[in-house]
Protein backbone atom coordinates (compact mmCIF):
# COMPACT_ATOMS: atom_id res chain seq x y z
CA UNK A 1 0.00 0.00 0.00
CA UNK A 2 3.36 2.57 1.06
CA UNK A 3 4.38 1.30 -2.31
CA UNK A 4 0.95 2.59 -4.26
CA UNK A 5 0.71 5.49 -2.63
CA UNK A 6 4.69 6.59 -3.82
CA UNK A 7 3.38 6.02 -7.12
CA UNK A 8 0.33 8.25 -6.78
CA UNK A 9 2.86 10.99 -6.00
CA UNK A 10 4.73 10.15 -8.95
CA UNK A 11 1.98 10.29 -11.32
CA UNK A 12 1.98 14.02 -12.66
CA UNK A 13 -1.56 14.37 -12.59
CA UNK A 14 -2.23 12.36 -9.81
CA UNK A 15 0.39 14.31 -7.83
CA UNK A 16 -1.25 17.66 -8.82
CA UNK A 17 -5.16 16.85 -7.73
CA UNK A 18 -3.42 15.60 -4.32
CA UNK A 19 -1.26 18.47 -3.33
CA UNK A 20 -4.69 20.49 -4.09
CA UNK A 21 -6.48 18.34 -1.85
CA UNK A 22 -3.94 18.85 0.93
CA UNK A 23 -3.67 22.27 0.11
CA UNK A 24 -7.78 23.22 0.68
CA UNK A 25 -7.62 21.12 3.49
CA UNK A 26 -5.19 23.30 5.42
CA UNK A 27 -7.29 26.02 4.10
CA UNK A 28 -10.04 24.71 6.13
CA UNK A 29 -8.94 23.43 8.56
CA UNK A 30 -7.08 27.43 9.43
CA UNK A 31 -10.47 28.80 8.98
CA UNK A 32 -11.94 26.53 11.58
CA UNK A 33 -9.63 28.39 14.50
CA UNK A 34 -10.17 31.86 13.34
CA UNK A 35 -12.92 33.43 15.61
CA UNK A 36 -16.04 36.31 14.24
CA UNK A 37 -15.53 39.56 15.44
CA UNK A 38 -18.20 40.36 18.42
CA UNK A 39 -16.77 37.25 20.12
CA UNK A 40 -14.69 37.09 23.85
CA UNK A 41 -11.90 34.42 22.42
CA UNK A 42 -11.08 34.38 26.67
CA UNK A 43 -14.35 33.25 27.59
CA UNK A 44 -15.12 30.80 24.98
CA UNK A 45 -11.60 28.53 25.81
CA UNK A 46 -12.64 28.88 29.56
CA UNK A 47 -16.05 27.66 28.64
CA UNK A 48 -14.43 24.90 26.26
CA UNK A 49 -12.10 23.67 29.17
CA UNK A 50 -14.66 23.48 31.49
CA UNK A 51 -15.60 19.84 31.91
CA UNK A 52 -19.17 20.26 30.52
CA UNK A 53 -18.36 21.82 27.72
CA UNK A 54 -18.74 18.87 25.63
CA UNK A 55 -21.69 17.26 27.05
CA UNK A 56 -24.18 20.05 25.33
CA UNK A 57 -26.99 19.12 22.52
CA UNK A 58 -24.69 21.03 19.95
CA UNK A 59 -22.09 17.83 19.78
CA UNK A 60 -23.48 16.40 16.86
CA UNK A 61 -22.68 19.79 14.57
CA UNK A 62 -19.63 20.68 16.80
CA UNK A 63 -18.51 17.09 15.14
CA UNK A 64 -19.28 18.03 11.60
CA UNK A 65 -17.62 21.21 12.20
CA UNK A 66 -14.23 19.58 13.23
CA UNK A 67 -14.72 21.33 17.05
CA UNK A 68 -15.54 25.06 15.40
CA UNK A 69 -18.81 25.51 16.41
CA UNK A 70 -18.29 25.41 20.22
CA UNK A 71 -15.10 27.93 19.24
CA UNK A 72 -17.48 30.39 17.27
CA UNK A 73 -15.19 30.39 14.25
CA UNK A 74 -16.01 31.38 10.85
CA UNK A 75 -16.85 28.18 9.99
CA UNK A 76 -18.65 27.01 13.17
CA UNK A 77 -21.73 25.76 11.28
CA UNK A 78 -19.63 23.70 8.86
CA UNK A 79 -20.71 21.57 6.26
CA UNK A 80 -23.55 20.72 8.06
CA UNK A 81 -26.25 23.59 6.29
CA UNK A 82 -25.18 21.97 2.94
CA UNK A 83 -25.74 18.04 4.03
CA UNK A 84 -29.15 19.65 5.40
CA UNK A 85 -30.14 21.01 2.33
CA UNK A 86 -28.78 18.21 -0.23
CA UNK A 87 -31.37 15.69 1.94
CA UNK A 88 -33.96 18.05 2.06
CA UNK A 89 -33.43 18.77 -1.72
CA UNK A 90 -33.33 14.75 -1.86
CA UNK A 91 -36.90 14.35 -0.14
CA UNK A 92 -38.55 16.97 -2.14
CA UNK A 93 -37.27 15.25 -5.42
CA UNK A 94 -39.94 13.07 -5.06
CA UNK A 95 -42.64 14.48 -4.15
CA UNK A 96 -42.59 17.73 -6.26
CA UNK A 97 -43.00 16.90 -9.54
CA UNK A 98 -40.67 19.61 -11.08
CA UNK A 99 -37.51 18.39 -9.57
CA UNK A 100 -38.51 14.87 -10.49
CA UNK A 101 -38.58 16.03 -13.83
CA UNK A 102 -35.14 18.06 -13.70
CA UNK A 103 -33.46 14.46 -12.14
CA UNK A 104 -34.34 12.60 -15.03
CA UNK A 105 -33.06 15.15 -17.56
CA UNK A 106 -29.70 14.57 -17.25
CA UNK A 107 -26.21 16.60 -16.14
CA UNK A 108 -28.55 19.75 -17.25
CA UNK A 109 -31.11 19.18 -14.34
CA UNK A 110 -28.35 17.99 -11.88
CA UNK A 111 -26.79 21.17 -12.60
CA UNK A 112 -30.49 23.12 -11.55
CA UNK A 113 -30.55 21.20 -8.36
CA UNK A 114 -27.10 21.66 -7.82
CA UNK A 115 -28.38 25.26 -7.54
CA UNK A 116 -31.04 25.16 -5.55
CA UNK A 117 -29.04 23.34 -3.06
CA UNK A 118 -26.45 26.25 -2.43
CA UNK A 119 -29.33 28.52 -2.48
CA UNK A 120 -30.76 26.58 0.26
CA UNK A 121 -27.81 26.10 2.31
CA UNK A 122 -27.61 29.95 2.13
CA UNK A 123 -30.63 30.13 3.97
CA UNK A 124 -30.12 27.73 6.08
CA UNK A 125 -26.99 28.65 7.15
CA UNK A 126 -28.82 32.49 7.81
CA UNK A 127 -31.56 30.81 10.15
CA UNK A 128 -29.03 28.19 11.86
CA UNK A 129 -26.33 31.12 12.20
CA UNK A 130 -28.47 32.78 13.53
CA UNK A 131 -29.42 30.59 16.38
CA UNK A 132 -26.21 29.58 17.14
CA UNK A 133 -25.30 33.67 17.85
CA UNK A 134 -28.81 33.83 19.75
CA UNK A 135 -27.60 30.22 22.32
CA UNK A 136 -24.32 32.22 22.77
CA UNK A 137 -25.69 35.37 23.59
CA UNK A 138 -28.04 33.67 26.17
CA UNK A 139 -25.36 31.63 27.93
CA UNK A 140 -26.82 28.28 26.90
CA UNK A 141 -24.20 27.39 24.11
CA UNK A 142 -22.22 26.23 27.27
CA UNK A 143 -24.52 24.65 30.46
CA UNK A 144 -22.84 25.41 33.54
CA UNK A 145 -19.94 27.55 32.17
CA UNK A 146 -19.60 30.66 34.55
CA UNK A 147 -18.71 32.77 32.17
CA UNK A 148 -21.20 31.75 29.45
CA UNK A 149 -23.23 34.43 29.38
CA UNK A 150 -20.42 37.20 28.75
CA UNK A 151 -19.21 35.19 25.28
CA UNK A 152 -20.83 38.10 23.45
CA UNK A 153 -19.82 41.09 24.95
CA UNK A 154 -21.67 43.64 22.87
CA UNK A 155 -25.16 42.53 21.86
CA UNK A 156 -25.87 45.51 19.72
CA UNK A 157 -27.92 44.51 16.76
CA UNK A 158 -24.83 45.80 14.11
CA UNK A 159 -22.90 43.12 16.23
CA UNK A 160 -25.17 40.57 16.17
CA UNK A 161 -25.78 41.07 12.38
CA UNK A 162 -21.85 41.20 11.66
CA UNK A 163 -21.34 38.11 13.47
CA UNK A 164 -24.57 36.18 11.74
CA UNK A 165 -23.33 37.30 7.55
CA UNK A 166 -19.24 35.84 9.14
CA UNK A 167 -20.75 32.65 9.61
CA UNK A 168 -22.76 32.66 6.33
CA UNK A 169 -20.05 33.89 4.20
CA UNK A 170 -17.86 30.97 5.90
CA UNK A 171 -20.32 28.74 5.10
CA UNK A 172 -20.70 29.58 1.25
CA UNK A 173 -16.83 29.44 1.39
CA UNK A 174 -17.14 25.83 3.31
CA UNK A 175 -18.83 25.01 0.12
CA UNK A 176 -16.69 26.86 -2.56
CA UNK A 177 -13.91 24.85 -0.97
CA UNK A 178 -15.82 21.71 -1.32
CA UNK A 179 -16.40 22.08 -4.57
CA UNK A 180 -12.62 22.75 -5.79
CA UNK A 181 -12.20 19.53 -4.38
CA UNK A 182 -14.65 18.09 -6.42
CA UNK A 183 -13.94 19.46 -9.64
CA UNK A 184 -9.93 19.61 -9.45
CA UNK A 185 -8.56 17.30 -6.60
CA UNK A 186 -9.69 14.16 -5.53
CA UNK A 187 -12.48 12.47 -3.81
CA UNK A 188 -15.90 14.39 -3.51
CA UNK A 189 -14.88 17.54 -1.59
CA UNK A 190 -18.14 17.93 1.07
CA UNK A 191 -17.17 14.15 1.72
CA UNK A 192 -13.79 14.73 1.94
CA UNK A 193 -14.44 18.49 4.35
CA UNK A 194 -16.54 16.25 6.72
CA UNK A 195 -13.87 13.65 6.76
CA UNK A 196 -11.56 16.13 7.52
CA UNK A 197 -13.92 17.84 10.61
CA UNK A 198 -14.58 14.17 12.00
CA UNK A 199 -10.92 12.94 12.03
CA UNK A 200 -10.05 16.23 13.21
CA UNK A 201 -11.61 15.61 16.83
CA UNK A 202 -10.38 12.01 17.38
CA UNK A 203 -6.58 12.99 19.05
CA UNK A 204 -8.35 14.92 21.99
CA UNK A 205 -11.32 12.47 22.41
CA UNK A 206 -9.22 10.04 22.55
CA UNK A 207 -6.59 11.62 24.85
CA UNK A 208 -9.45 12.96 27.29
CA UNK A 209 -10.43 9.16 27.73
CA UNK A 210 -7.25 8.15 28.94
CA UNK A 211 -6.95 11.27 30.91
CA UNK A 212 -10.20 10.16 32.74
CA UNK A 213 -9.20 6.53 32.88
CA UNK A 214 -8.67 5.45 36.22
CA UNK A 215 -6.78 1.91 35.61
CA UNK A 216 -2.93 2.39 35.29
CA UNK A 217 -3.48 6.23 34.66
CA UNK A 218 -6.04 5.27 31.96
CA UNK A 219 -4.22 3.24 29.47
CA UNK A 220 -6.59 0.14 30.39
CA UNK A 221 -9.32 2.66 29.17
CA UNK A 222 -6.97 3.94 26.47
CA UNK A 223 -6.05 0.65 24.56
CA UNK A 224 -10.08 -0.87 25.17
CA UNK A 225 -11.01 1.93 23.27
CA UNK A 226 -8.42 1.52 19.94
CA UNK A 227 -9.35 -2.41 20.25
CA UNK A 228 -12.98 -1.34 19.92
CA UNK A 229 -12.18 0.88 17.15
CA UNK A 230 -10.36 -1.44 15.04
CA UNK A 231 -12.97 -3.79 15.67
CA UNK A 232 -15.48 -0.96 14.70
CA UNK A 233 -13.57 -0.75 11.58
CA UNK A 234 -13.16 -4.15 10.56
CA UNK A 235 -17.12 -4.68 10.89
CA UNK A 236 -18.06 -1.22 9.25
CA UNK A 237 -15.46 -2.43 6.30
CA UNK A 238 -17.65 -5.54 5.59
CA UNK A 239 -21.22 -4.78 6.04
CA UNK A 240 -20.25 -2.07 4.03
CA UNK A 241 -18.74 -3.64 1.23
CA UNK A 242 -21.71 -6.76 1.86
CA UNK A 243 -23.77 -6.40 -1.27
CA UNK A 244 -26.84 -8.79 -2.98
CA UNK A 245 -26.13 -8.96 -6.56
CA UNK A 246 -29.01 -9.55 -8.30
CA UNK A 247 -28.79 -11.16 -11.97
CA UNK A 248 -29.75 -9.49 -14.83
CA UNK A 249 -29.96 -10.42 -18.37
CA UNK A 250 -29.84 -8.26 -21.79
CA UNK A 251 -31.91 -10.21 -24.91
CA UNK A 252 -29.99 -9.94 -27.89
CA UNK A 253 -31.27 -7.21 -31.09
CA UNK A 254 -30.50 -7.31 -34.40
CA UNK A 255 -30.22 -3.38 -35.63
CA UNK A 256 -29.23 -3.62 -39.22
CA UNK A 257 -26.41 -5.83 -39.51
CA UNK A 258 -25.05 -5.04 -35.89
CA UNK A 259 -26.52 -7.33 -33.18
CA UNK A 260 -26.42 -5.58 -29.53
CA UNK A 261 -27.71 -6.54 -26.15
CA UNK A 262 -26.88 -10.48 -24.99
CA UNK A 263 -24.94 -9.38 -22.15
CA UNK A 264 -25.12 -10.41 -18.23
CA UNK A 265 -24.57 -8.10 -15.36
CA UNK A 266 -26.38 -7.66 -12.07
CA UNK A 267 -28.16 -4.69 -9.84
CA UNK A 268 -25.87 -4.55 -6.30
CA UNK A 269 -28.39 -4.27 -3.71
CA UNK A 270 -26.01 -2.82 -0.81
CA UNK A 271 -26.68 -3.86 2.83
CA UNK A 272 -26.75 -0.78 4.12
CA UNK A 273 -28.21 0.99 1.64
CA UNK A 274 -29.11 4.23 3.03
CA UNK A 275 -25.86 5.04 4.55
CA UNK A 276 -25.62 7.11 7.66
CA UNK A 277 -28.62 9.04 6.90
CA UNK A 278 -30.83 8.05 9.11
CA UNK A 279 -28.19 8.03 12.11
CA UNK A 280 -28.27 11.64 11.35
CA UNK A 281 -31.62 11.81 10.97
CA UNK A 282 -32.61 10.26 14.10
CA UNK A 283 -29.49 12.23 16.20
CA UNK A 284 -31.07 15.69 15.11
CA UNK A 285 -35.20 14.44 15.94
CA UNK A 286 -33.81 13.05 19.30
CA UNK A 287 -32.36 16.58 19.94
CA UNK A 288 -35.25 18.63 19.58
CA UNK A 289 -37.10 18.04 22.47
CA UNK A 290 -33.82 18.58 24.20
CA UNK A 291 -33.21 22.34 22.60
CA UNK A 292 -36.73 22.87 23.33
CA UNK A 293 -36.74 21.96 27.11
CA UNK A 294 -33.29 24.06 27.52
CA UNK A 295 -35.01 27.38 25.69
CA UNK A 296 -38.11 27.08 27.78
CA UNK A 297 -37.89 28.67 31.19
CA UNK A 298 -39.90 27.13 34.32
CA UNK A 299 -39.77 23.87 35.82
CA UNK A 300 -43.12 22.13 34.45
CA UNK A 301 -43.51 18.66 34.60
CA UNK A 302 -42.63 18.04 30.93
CA UNK A 303 -39.68 19.99 30.93
CA UNK A 304 -38.81 18.22 33.75
CA UNK A 305 -39.96 15.05 32.24
CA UNK A 306 -37.94 15.73 28.59
CA UNK A 307 -34.58 16.21 31.13
CA UNK A 308 -34.89 13.02 32.87
CA UNK A 309 -35.30 10.85 30.13
CA UNK A 310 -34.16 12.48 26.97
CA UNK A 311 -31.11 14.58 27.49
CA UNK A 312 -29.01 11.85 28.89
CA UNK A 313 -28.09 9.60 26.13
CA UNK A 314 -27.17 6.67 28.43
CA UNK A 315 -31.02 6.61 29.68
CA UNK A 316 -32.99 3.26 28.24
CA UNK A 317 -35.95 5.56 27.02
CA UNK A 318 -33.38 7.43 24.68
CA UNK A 319 -31.59 4.60 23.51
CA UNK A 320 -34.75 2.42 22.67
CA UNK A 321 -36.60 5.31 21.03
CA UNK A 322 -32.43 5.99 19.39
CA UNK A 323 -32.70 2.81 18.01
CA UNK A 324 -36.74 2.79 16.63
CA UNK A 325 -35.73 6.12 14.79
CA UNK A 326 -32.82 4.44 12.90
CA UNK A 327 -34.61 1.27 12.05
CA UNK A 328 -37.91 3.74 11.04
CA UNK A 329 -35.77 5.91 8.74
CA UNK A 330 -33.51 3.38 7.44
CA UNK A 331 -36.69 1.90 5.88
CA UNK A 332 -37.98 5.49 5.01
CA UNK A 333 -34.73 6.90 2.92
CA UNK A 334 -34.09 3.50 1.05
CA UNK A 335 -38.20 3.52 0.11
CA UNK A 336 -37.59 7.08 -1.53
CA UNK A 337 -34.26 6.78 -2.94
CA UNK A 338 -34.64 3.78 -4.54
CA UNK A 339 -37.95 2.93 -6.78
CA UNK A 340 -38.21 -0.71 -8.27
CA UNK A 341 -41.02 0.33 -10.48
CA UNK A 342 -38.39 2.47 -12.14
CA UNK A 343 -35.78 0.33 -12.29
CA UNK A 344 -38.42 -2.49 -13.85
CA UNK A 345 -39.57 -0.44 -16.40
CA UNK A 346 -35.76 0.71 -17.42
CA UNK A 347 -35.13 -2.80 -17.68
CA UNK A 348 -38.38 -3.51 -19.62
CA UNK A 349 -37.12 -0.42 -21.87
CA UNK A 350 -33.93 -1.67 -22.52
CA UNK A 351 -34.82 -5.68 -23.02
CA UNK A 352 -33.07 -6.84 -19.59
CA UNK A 353 -34.81 -9.13 -17.73
CA UNK A 354 -34.05 -11.32 -14.11
CA UNK A 355 -33.91 -15.03 -15.02
CA UNK A 356 -37.11 -16.76 -14.04
CA UNK A 357 -39.18 -13.54 -13.12
CA UNK A 358 -41.43 -12.10 -15.93
CA UNK A 359 -40.24 -8.32 -16.65
CA UNK A 360 -42.46 -5.08 -16.11
CA UNK A 361 -44.34 -5.22 -12.52
CA UNK A 362 -43.19 -8.91 -11.15
CA UNK A 363 -40.03 -7.42 -12.03
CA UNK A 364 -40.70 -4.59 -9.58
CA UNK A 365 -42.47 -6.84 -6.79
CA UNK A 366 -39.39 -8.76 -6.74
CA UNK A 367 -36.90 -5.99 -5.82
CA UNK A 368 -39.59 -4.45 -3.61
CA UNK A 369 -39.34 -8.27 -1.94
CA UNK A 370 -35.56 -8.30 -1.86
CA UNK A 371 -34.86 -4.64 -1.01
CA UNK A 372 -37.07 -5.27 2.40
CA UNK A 373 -35.41 -8.37 3.60
CA UNK A 374 -31.95 -6.97 2.81
CA UNK A 375 -33.14 -3.72 4.32
CA UNK A 376 -33.96 -5.43 7.88
CA UNK A 377 -30.32 -6.28 8.22
CA UNK A 378 -28.57 -3.03 7.42
CA UNK A 379 -31.49 -0.73 9.82
CA UNK A 380 -29.95 -3.23 12.51
CA UNK A 381 -26.57 -3.08 11.79
CA UNK A 382 -27.35 0.89 11.80
CA UNK A 383 -28.90 0.75 15.16
CA UNK A 384 -26.32 -1.19 17.21
CA UNK A 385 -23.77 0.82 15.51
CA UNK A 386 -24.73 3.61 16.36
CA UNK A 387 -25.55 2.29 20.11
CA UNK A 388 -21.54 1.95 20.92
CA UNK A 389 -21.19 6.10 22.02
CA UNK A 390 -24.30 5.20 24.48
CA UNK A 391 -22.38 1.70 25.81
CA UNK A 392 -18.92 4.37 25.92
CA UNK A 393 -20.96 6.28 28.07
CA UNK A 394 -21.61 4.25 30.45
CA UNK A 395 -18.37 1.83 30.68
CA UNK A 396 -16.07 4.45 30.19
CA UNK A 397 -17.77 8.22 31.41
CA UNK A 398 -17.23 8.93 27.99
CA UNK A 399 -18.22 12.28 26.33
CA UNK A 400 -21.17 12.33 23.34
CA UNK A 401 -18.20 12.63 21.20
CA UNK A 402 -17.00 9.26 21.84
CA UNK A 403 -14.43 9.30 18.85
CA UNK A 404 -15.77 5.71 17.09
CA UNK A 405 -18.99 6.23 17.66
CA UNK A 406 -21.43 5.36 14.96
CA UNK A 407 -21.75 8.62 13.11
CA UNK A 408 -18.51 9.00 13.00
CA UNK A 409 -17.20 5.76 11.88
CA UNK A 410 -19.25 5.37 9.05
CA UNK A 411 -18.35 8.48 7.40
CA UNK A 412 -14.65 7.85 7.90
CA UNK A 413 -14.94 4.53 6.45
CA UNK A 414 -16.79 5.72 3.64
CA UNK A 415 -15.35 7.89 2.71
CA UNK A 416 -11.89 6.39 2.99
CA UNK A 417 -13.33 3.58 1.16
CA UNK A 418 -14.53 5.76 -2.00
CA UNK A 419 -11.25 8.30 -2.22
CA UNK A 420 -8.91 5.05 -2.03
CA UNK A 421 -10.60 3.48 -4.91
CA UNK A 422 -10.94 6.09 -6.92
CA UNK A 423 -6.97 6.88 -6.69
CA UNK A 424 -6.74 3.44 -6.95
CA UNK A 425 -8.70 3.25 -10.28
CA UNK A 426 -6.71 6.00 -11.71
CA UNK A 427 -3.65 4.46 -10.94
CA UNK A 428 -5.04 1.24 -12.88
CA UNK A 429 -5.63 3.57 -16.13
CA UNK A 430 -1.81 4.20 -16.19
CA UNK A 431 -1.10 0.46 -15.46
CA UNK A 432 0.01 0.50 -12.29
CA UNK A 433 -0.84 -1.83 -9.23
CA UNK A 434 -3.77 -0.59 -6.74
CA UNK A 435 -4.04 -0.14 -3.16
CA UNK A 436 -6.34 -3.64 -3.33
CA UNK A 437 -4.52 -7.02 -4.37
Amino acid sequence: MLTAFARAFKTPDLRKKLLFTLGIIVVYRVGTHIPIPGVDYRNVQTCIDNAQANQGIFGLVNMFSGGALLQITIFALGIMPYITASIILQLLTVVIPRLEALKKEGQAGTAKITQYTRYLTIALAILQGTGLVATARSGALFTGCPVASQIVPDQSIFVTITMVITMTAGTAAVMWLGELITDRGIGNGMSILMFISIAATFPSALWAIKTQGSLAGGWIEFGTVILVGFAMVGLVVFVEQAQRRIPVQYAKRMIGRRSYGGTSTYIPLKVNQAGVIPVIFASSLLYIPALIAQFAGGTSGWKTWIEQHFVKGDHPYYIITYFLLIVFFAFFYVAISFNPEEVADNMKKYGGFIPGIRAGRPTAEYLSYVLNRITWPGSLYLGLIALVPTMALAGFGANQNFPFGGTSILIIVGVGLETVKQIESQLQQRNYEGFLR
